[in-house]
């Protein structure tokens, strides 16, 4: 997993908002469109992003299509400790 990780948010150009994705999804589950208006990011933009985040098993839907909220998966949550040092990698000069 932590491979997986440094890949999706460290070595790709949508990195930092995907970790920003995350980082929001983290503090409240939210669906696509909520995500879109609180980090203003287009719906499109954030879709793509959360494919990516689901298909590398870093984040999983509840419910179904428009309104599914998007959680953090129980793997990304064992391995919590690297997912914040990537993050804070990520996002550093957000701090």
């Amino acid at each position: 997993m932590e491979g997986v990780l440094w890949y999706v948010f460290a070595s790709t150009r949508g990195g930092e908002n995907r970790a920003r994705i995350l980082r929001a999804i983290d503090e409240r589950p939210r669906n696509a469109n909520q995500l879109a208006g609180d980090l203003d990011l287009d719906y499109t933009t954030v879709r793509h992003h959360l494919e990516v985040l689901e298909d590398n098993n870093v984040v999983e839907a509840s419910g179904d299509d428009y309104g599914a909220v998007y959680l953090p998966t129980e793997q990304c949550r064992a391995n919590w400790d690297t997912v914040e040092e990537v993050l804070g990698t990520v996002l550093e000069d957000d701090s």
